[in-house]
């Protein structure tokens, strides 16, 4: 029954209303998650450019997508877009301004090998020319008439024309050289750049930078597909104890052989970085719980086993430590943050438990 045009309450139909309930949610949770891979997107494009303060966008994108993630508000949403929405056109320019540059400075190292190219062209056809003039004094002297002179004139010209190879030898080798020097010159400024901005000065393995990188990565690729992963957070047992009675250099190299072990004990696509301290963190790509937990306690074991020399003298005191691991592995809808607070709580149940062990969440 209708009452002044309008459809009484009474005479809704319960399952139609909750068929497009349930519709109206599907469709919510899809525009999220397209909203959730465009900010993966984006992120994925945004290079790590020092210059244009990539680090801060990244970090700005992150706290508006954890906003967007706790929101429920549609209005709220959309003023946080709105508010933000000019600072993500801002970064994008930069960064397309910032690559044009770059597009000219390698157009320029291009134009200099191409103009070394050119002189070792031009360097040819001078080359090819005193050839072909070499040919034509040969077709002269065979019209020669005196034996004697005619073998004179074909050893000159014939040391000529070794003189000249010898030249062009060494004219050829002299430029590759030079590309090749340049070519290597740059190649080992930009190795050198990326591995000193990723990894840790004592230690050689990553450093949190790179960390935290990588993590936020895994997790943001795990809300599009799945790809499972599990998390170790490592702890070095007493070790202001060690600092206490040895000092400082013999904690470093303790430091740096504990990630000595670490890392020949993992497969290569593991990754092995140090969290801070003498805290150290594995991820494991593709790893389950149990065999995350596997791998842990055979670290556990492997480091509790070592003994190492305090100093280089005959009489040194030997010294071994120990390590306490938390072990979790990554579950749908956690965020970086859920998933370190996760493993931190492993690893504090290890320590409480006595140490020299693995716990892993339940």
């Amino acid at each position: 029954m209708k009452l002044f045009g309008k459809s009484n309450p009474d005479d809704t139909d319960p399952a139609q209303t909750a068929k497009e309930t349930g519709e109206a949610n599907q469709r919510a949770e899809m525009l999220l998650a397209c909203v959730n891979a465009l900010f993966v997107f984006l992120r994925e494009y945004t290079l790590d450019i020092t210059e244009i303060d990539s680090e801060r966008f990244k970090t700005q994108l992150a706290a508006l997508q954890e906003k967007f993630r706790v929101e429920e508000k549609t209005k709220t949403i959309a003023a946080q877009f709105d508010h933000h929405k000019s600072g993500i056109l801002d970064h994008i320019q930069r960064q397309k301004t910032y690559i044009g540059e770059r597009e000219s400075e390698f157009r320029e190292i291009i134009d200099l090998m191409t103009a070394a190219m050119t002189g070792m062209d031009n360097e040819n056809r001078d080359f090819y020319s005193s050839i072909r003039s070499q040919g034509e004094r040969f077709e002269e002297i065979t019209l020669l008439d005196d034996i004697k002179r005619i073998k004179n004139e074909l050893v000159r010209e014939v040391e000529n024309m070794r003189a000249m190879v010898r030249k062009k030898e060494g004219q050829d080798q002299k430029t590759l050289d030079a590309l090749s020097s340049q070519v290597d010159n740059l190649k080992k400024e930009l190795d050198a750049a990326r591995h000193s901005a990723n990894t840790d000065g004592l230690t050689g393995v990553n450093n949190r930078k790179a960390l935290d990188e990588y993590l936020r990565s895994l997790v943001e690729r795990n809300s599009i597909s799945r790809q499972p992963f599990s998390l170790l957070m490592m702890d070095l047992d007493d070790f202001k104890q060690l600092n206490d009675t040895y000092g400082h250099t013999v904690g470093d190299r303790m430091l740096l052989a504990f990630a000595e072990k670490c890392r020949s004990s993992v497969r290569s696509g593991d990754f092995l970085a140090r969290y801070g301290g003498e805290e150290f963190t594995l991820i494991l790509p593709g790893a389950s719980l149990r065999n995350a937990k596997k791998k842990a306690k055979h670290l556990c074991k492997t480091i509790a086993g070592a003994r190492y020399a305090a100093d280089d003298s005959p009489k040194a005191d030997i010294v071994s430590i120990t390590v306490s691991i938390g072990v979790c592995a990554y579950r749908k809808d956690d965020t970086v943050k859920t998933l370190v607070e996760r493993a931190d709580r492993c690893l504090y149940k290890a320590k409480e438990a006595g140490k020299n062990r693995v716990v892993a969440e339940n």
